[in-house]
């Protein structure tokens, strides 16, 4: 299944012991001591290899798999195919992910990308008032400015640049190519390559004869657990600090401005562009390519649909969709009116 040249397999491990891992069931018949190599898609998975059904979608994939185990939703025990062990979840997809960090730790949590884990290469250059803890992997090319702290279990990735006065926590990834300034980083935390986070915000006193630069002097703090995609930008404050809250998840070629806060476990989608000085609660969702204007609150659940423009603060709990952004039931219904409004014939059409 998944290349050993670039990843590490630590199966197998046993039915039970996923179950365990899991929070799965086994179903009745379903041997615990059974032995499972890998994990696998339905179509391609064999008598060694753990597969999961979420999507009704795929119940002809499931019943044609010929996987040796499937994470499955109680109600699905009835269609699995003869000889399948069932582990039973009621949020299989979740489930699968945990087996999958079992397998394949490291993928989960950012590994060394040169081979040289737990050391500092010869082609690094780190300045000699930094301080790197035992364990903690500095690759080549990487530069470690005056006063920078790295914490155990860190990488930094090949061709990184950490500059001076950063901290970053325990069991980090920061990936090749990053780029780290102004900026405090907790426990556990992705960066994926080519981020930069730390650079000035977009800020002018404009006016002539020309526009005068504000010197941007916050930081950028990202809490625990928070993983940033490839090519995404945080700037830091102009004053206040730009903060990542605990847990959110950010996609490959976002943008977030200067003295941006957002809450827990946010999720904010590829392209997305969020002006400074807004604050998102915990748990908001931004789909792929919303754009928000400055100064203006995403409430705790909010939840924003893809390529929306929001320009106004969004109530708790409330879905919004389109350009300017609305309740979404209310766009939909728009949708649906110029569709209609669309498709009527013109007076006379038809007619010779």
């Amino acid at each position: 299944m998944a290349d050993p040249r670039f990843f590490t397999n630590k199966g197998p491990f046993t039915l039970g012991d996923i179950a365990e891992r899991v929070g799965a069931q086994l179903a009745p018949g379903t041997d615990a001591s059974r032995q499972m190599d890998d994990v696998a898609p339905l179509d391609s998975a064999g008598p060694t290899h753990l597969s999961f059904l979420d999507n009704p979608k795929y119940k002809d994939a499931f019943r044609a798999t010929s996987a040796g185990a499937c994470l499955i939703k109680p109600g699905m025990a009835d269609e699995a195919p003869e000889g399948v062990g069932l582990l039973l979840s009621e949020d299989p997809y979740r489930a699968f992910a945990l087996a999958s960090q079992l397998f394949y730790p490291a993928e989960a949590t950012g590994e060394d990308t040169m081979g040289d884990a737990g050391e500092i290469s010869p082609g690094a250059h780190v300045h000699p008032t930094a301080k790197i803890a035992a364990g903690a992997t500095v690759e080549a090319g990487a530069a470690i400015g005056a006063h920078v702290e790295v914490g155990t279990g860190t990488v930094i990735g090949a061709n990184a640049s950490i500059a001076k006065g950063c901290t970053i926590g325990r069991d980090c990834f920061i990936a090749p190519n990053v780029t780290v300034s102004h900026a405090h980083i907790g426990d556990r935390v992705i960066i994926h390559p080519g981020a930069c986070i730390g650079q000035d915000g977009f800020g002018f006193a404009m006016g002539l004869p020309h526009h005068e630069k504000v010197p941007q002097l916050g930081r950028v703090i990202i809490q625990n657990d928070v993983e940033i995609g490839a090519n995404t930008t945080v700037d830091r404050g102009a004053g206040p600090d730009t903060v990542i809250g605990e847990g959110t998840k950010i996609d490959n070629l976002v943008q977030i401005g200067h003295n941006v806060q957002t809450g827990r476990g946010c999720i904010i989608v590829s392209q997305t562009g969020i002006s400074g000085s807004t604050k998102l609660g915990d748990f908001v969702v931004l789909a792929a390519q919303v754009g928000l204007v400055g100064h203006i609150t995403i409430n705790t659940g909010a939840q924003i649909a893809a390529r929306s423009a929001v320009v106004h603060d969004v109530p708790a709990g409330q879905q919004y969709g389109g350009a300017p952004a609305r309740p979404i039931s209310e766009w939909r219904r728009e949708i649906v009116a110029i569709k209609r409004l669309g498709q009527r014939r013109k007076p006379g059409a038809g007619k010779e």
